[in-house]
């Protein structure tokens, strides 16, 4: 069937649909998906966190005693565990505080105000760029924004960004000092990067001698009951490729354990650790290191880590399998909207007819269920084709989930009439 003839089988819908959406108006919803929030059920698979230290148990496998000052790194037993996270050797590993974000926002403001190792002094005297796959995490362009650097839109294919795109872009400008990338789960279209995406990322040739790859691996144990999927090691590729400084590998527990008081962790070559050690030590003279000993209490190992994520998984693909589901009857046939179906990670990705997006986004506002902002997956919010719109599943409990994709499904036809 073609759009148009579509849209008229809809159009003899039009008082039925706009009946219903006038319907649930009157049901006063208050339905929150908006962003990708670990739901209570999740949070509490933590709550060991609150209890496994005594009070005396307080010293780490060295015998340091972790109430105290040092281990700027962290601690070596949470270096190993949050290296398994990132694919990177414990030496090679920096732990953080709660946030991952943070230590992306630090990385870039260091890089600003010193440069990076084997650059040409800071970047804010270069007018500096950053390559932007989208649709994308709005976090990252965020920071960007703030430090007033250029973004430059590339199209988030099936198997990672435009490959072809990056390599003549960074290739024919010294200006593009960066690129931000969620390579596994991307957020919002779930993508996974191919083998062949992490070798040329990792490969390429690059007019800036201090290119750096922000490799935000945030959901990297995030399956949704099929087990992590395969991630090629970018850390080992740059290695190879004679570039190993190029990448910075970015993580946390924040979705694993507490969202506000997991731990996060930065990996990368021995120069890069070093670089950002030594910015660090004016920040702080040690991270928490009571809640590094707690989280290596609770998962342990790698096997402890997967464990763990397996009870997420039970938690989390119940809702997702919901929403393809309620938008598979709605939507499946109509073509007036697309939408990803993801093996991990936190979202789903529709794509409404060009031009759709806000309104739908808007109506559905209108009817008590907030969506996250239209344009939000793209750099300065700009959609330029006004169609992608970040579903987040996770937080609400599944009759909400169902309410809720029904809403969006009128609110798209409604939309798409109007268009």
């Amino acid at each position: 069937m073609s759009h148009k003839d579509t849209i008229e089988a809809i159009r003899s819908q039009a008082s039925a649909l706009e009946a219903a959406y006038d319907g649930f108006k009157a049901k006063g919803l208050a339905l929150d998906m908006t962003r990708g929030k670990p739901c209570k059920e999740q949070l509490d698979l933590a709550q060991e966190l609150f209890t496994n230290l005594g009070k005396d148990e307080f010293k780490d496998k060295s015998g340091a005693d972790v109430r105290n000052y040092g281990g700027i790194d962290g601690l070596p037993e949470a270096k190993v565990l949050l290296g398994t996270l990132l694919d990177v050797p414990a030496e090679q590993v920096l732990i953080g505080d709660n946030s991952s974000l943070s230590l992306m926002y630090l990385t870039v403001l260091h890089a600003m105000t010193h440069g990076v190792v084997g650059g040409s002094g800071p970047w804010s005297g270069q007018k500096p760029k950053f390559l932007c796959p989208a649709p994308g995490y709005d976090r990252h362009f965020s920071i960007c924004e703030h430090l007033g650097i250029e973004m430059i839109v590339v199209d988030m294919n099936d198997d990672g960004p435009d490959m072809d795109a990056v390599e003549k872009l960074v290739a024919a400008d010294a200006s593009i000092k960066g690129m931000w990338l969620v390579p596994k789960y991307s957020n919002p279209g779930g993508v996974v990067c191919s083998d062949a995406v992490v070798e040329r990322l990792a490969s390429m040739p690059t007019k800036a001698p201090d290119f750096r790859l922000l490799w935000d691996n945030a959901y990297a144990v995030h399956h949704l009951g099929a087990g992590p999927a395969r991630l090629a090691n970018v850390l080992e590729a740059c290695d190879r490729a004679g570039h190993g400084d190029r990448v910075f590998v970015f993580g946390s527990t924040s979705k694993v354990t507490f969202a506000g008081a997991g731990l996060s962790a930065m990996g990368g070559s021995l120069a890069n650790i070093d670089w950002m050690r030594k910015h660090r030590s004016m920040m702080t003279i040690g991270p928490d290191k009571l809640n590094q000993l707690r989280h290596v209490r609770l998962l342990g190992d790698r096997q402890g880590l997967l464990e763990h994520m397996n009870k997420h998984a039970a938690i989390l693909a119940p809702k997702f399998a919901k929403v393809q589901e309620v938008l598979g009857k709605h939507l499946g046939s109509s073509g007036l909207a697309r939408w990803t179906n993801p093996t991990g990670g936190y979202f789903v990705s529709l794509d409404t007819l060009d031009g759709c997006a806000k309104r739908v986004v808007a109506l559905a506002n209108g009817a008590g269920v907030k969506l996250t902002a239209a344009g939000a997956t793209f750099p300065l919010g700009k959609d330029p084709r006004d169609r992608n719109i970040r579903i987040a599943p996770s937080l609400p409990g599944l009759a909400e989930i169902e309410q809720a994709m029904e809403v969006l499904a009128c609110c798209v036809k409604l939309a798409s009439l109007e268009k």
